[in-house]
């Protein structure tokens, strides 16, 4: 049985632009959801005609997350987690997953995205032994995330914190890497770091067709290359197989084998 931990912000619905595409219901509409709105299937169709392989990473990335989830609560013992850009629910969400295998754990997840936050009701539902809650805030923003989370989380006890497809939206690299090691500085020991990004240098026609995204008017997304990934985890305990192509960390031994994508990730332990 589940229950809903806190309500949305009903005028949530009245800020959302429906006039210019967005990357959360963008990737909604890739994943085959229904929350996103004509414009966005315009990009969407746009970005696949130049790039038909999107979808692809798209599905791999949550496959991607799934799996790390899976790890870190069976594997690595972990009860609590951080999810910084949250997305649009769909199947599978961090707390799906978690409390699947341990009804206890407990989930903050972080978006400021208005629809996103008029579908919160869906991510705030949790077992009766676990938590899960939401918090609007930006990843630009660490410290208020960090104050907003600790009313959920734990910070004494180990937390794995989850960016998958969001570093890529804050636009200077050194930015990005200052805000992942502020929210790791304030982990205790033991804590985890998941890291998914869209990769640069691994395919031109996706390159081509993000550049032409960044020009639709919506939010911009910066691909990185491998190395700049690898980087994020720097100080930290790489889980191997390392920073790889998200359909080769770990995969399903039950699943076939899977070609490699242009989005690369990894998970390392803090010290």
């Amino acid at each position: 049985m589940t229950h809903p931990a806190t309500s949305p912000d009903p005028a949530a619905d009245q800020k959302i632009d429906t006039t210019v595409p967005h990357s959360a219901r963008i990737w909604n509409y890739w994943l085959g959801g229904k929350d996103n709105y004509a414009v966005d299937e315009q990009a969407g169709d746009a970005y696949t005609a130049v790039f038909p392989g999107i979808v692809t990473i798209a599905r791999s990335s949550r496959g991607f997350l799934r799996r790390n989830i899976t790890y870190l609560v069976a594997e690595a013992g972990i009860r609590q987690f951080l999810d910084i850009g949250t997305g649009l629910p769909t199947a599978d969400n961090t707390h799906e997953v978690a409390q699947r295998i341990a009804p206890e754990a407990r989930i903050v997840y972080v978006d400021n995205d208005p629809m996103v936050l008029a579908h919160a009701r869906v991510l705030l539902y949790s077992t009766p032994e676990g938590a899960t809650a939401y918090v609007d805030a930006d990843v630009l923003d660490p410290d208020r995330i960090l104050a907003a989370a600790a009313g959920t989380l734990d910070f004494t006890k180990p937390i794995a914190l989850i960016l998958s497809n969001i570093l890529g939206h804050v636009a200077d690299y050194d930015q990005a890497r200052s805000i992942v090691s502020r929210l790791m500085d304030a982990l205790p020991s033991g804590s985890y770091l998941s890291v998914n990004d869209g990769s640069l240098g691994t395919d031109p026609d996706f390159e081509a067709a993000q550049e032409g995204y960044n020009k639709s008017g919506a939010i911009p997304y910066t691909l990185r290359t491998v190395d700049q990934i690898t980087a994020y985890f720097d100080g930290l305990e790489l889980v191997e197989p390392g920073v790889v192509s998200v359909p080769h960390w770990r995969p399903d031994p039950e699943a076939p084998a899977a070609e490699a994508v242009a989005e690369h990730g990894g998970l390392a332990r803090k010290p």
